[in-house]
């Protein structure tokens, strides 16, 4: 982990003394949009942007998940870092699947972020949506870079709309839930450093998961009978939840196959094609075991658990 302040790097760790123990994720510093129209300055041209991701991170994976639905990977090409994240960062390899950065030919992420504002200050984080044209960084917002794509690219497979406008305000509420206690609860728990932090962020989550487990026993999704973006939200939390949060991050109150309609639901998103080929479990359990020094000295890697998201689910 590290920042930049004013274009220099440090390899700094949270700081989570002023908070009491508690995790605190900033926000995201780039916020421009594409538009279809062009509207934005920033027209939905195939060819004209690249995206930064790590296979590891849950935020990034929505990023290569949205990619994948509506049929860009054509028009938008992509770079992926190393499994390891050391002193200096996320950094680009051609190692176990790593993409290295054929479009700036950096080493390191937070060479992107320098090269787009040279004082820039503020952690280096993926996913990065990087405009060749401009030269410049468009957005690094997973949420915002998953609804452009959904909706600004002329190209994409528009048969389904995940984010239709009669449905978003329950869409947004649903998000929200999600995102406080779950998408970043693994996080507030694994990156708590007070026990009174640690269990505040522990009982949310699994609150929260329980709330979720009854929503998907009355109904087949989170928003009904179609699959939403506030479904693939979610699945990025929860397809590393058994693989590394309940050991890394110990939220070990249940699994996710003590949940048996959750685990269902996360089979059967998992089995839409195209889906299966955007998770690496070898990125993500080597690298919040390897990478996260602070939680896991030692480095070690654990060789289970055993999880197969390719077994018949009972969703339909």
């Amino acid at each position: 982990m590290g920042l930049l302040v004013e274009g220099t790097w440090h390899d700094k760790w949270y700081d989570t003394e002023k908070s009491k123990g508690r995790f605190i994720r900033e926000q995201s510093s780039f916020r421009n949009q594409i538009t279809r129209d062009g509207s934005s300055g920033f027209s939905a041209e195939p060819g004209r942007y690249h995206l930064y991701v790590s296979y590891a991170c849950p935020w990034a994976h929505r990023t290569l998940i949205f990619r994948v639905l509506k049929n860009l990977e054509e028009a938008i090409s992509v770079s992926v870092v190393d499994i390891y994240m050391g002193s200096d960062g996320w950094s680009f390899s051609e190692e176990d699947g790593a993409i290295p950065d054929f479009v700036n030919n950096k080493k390191f992420l937070h060479e992107i972020y320098t090269k787009e504002k040279s004082d820039y200050t503020g952690r280096v984080t993926v996913p990065v949506l990087w405009d060749k044209q401009k030269q410049t960084i468009v957005n690094n917002e997973s949420s915002e870079i998953i609804l452009m794509f959904n909706s600004e690219f002329s190209c994409t497979d528009d048969s389904i709309d995940y984010y239709p406008q009669e449905q978003r305000e329950e869409i947004d509420e649903v998000n929200d839930f999600v995102y406080k206690n779950i998408n970043n609860g693994v996080y507030k728990a694994g990156f708590s450093t007070s026990q009174e932090a640690y269990e505040e962020a522990f009982t949310n989550l699994f609150n929260a998961l329980d709330k979720i487990e009854n929503t998907l026993k009355q109904q087949r999704y989170l928003i009904g009978d179609q699959i939403t973006i506030a479904d693939w939200r979610l699945f990025v939390t929860l397809i590393r939840f058994d693989v590394v949060y309940v050991g890394h991050f110990k939220c070990n109150l249940r699994r996710l196959e003590d949940y048996p309609n959750i685990s269902n639901y996360v089979r059967e998103l998992y089995q839409i094609p195209g889906i299966a080929e955007t998770v690496n479990f070898t990125h993500i359990k080597r690298h919040y075991y390897e990478s996260h020094k602070a939680i896991n000295p030692t480095g070690v890697v654990p060789k289970g658990p055993e999880v197969d998201f390719t077994t018949p689910h009972n969703r339909s």
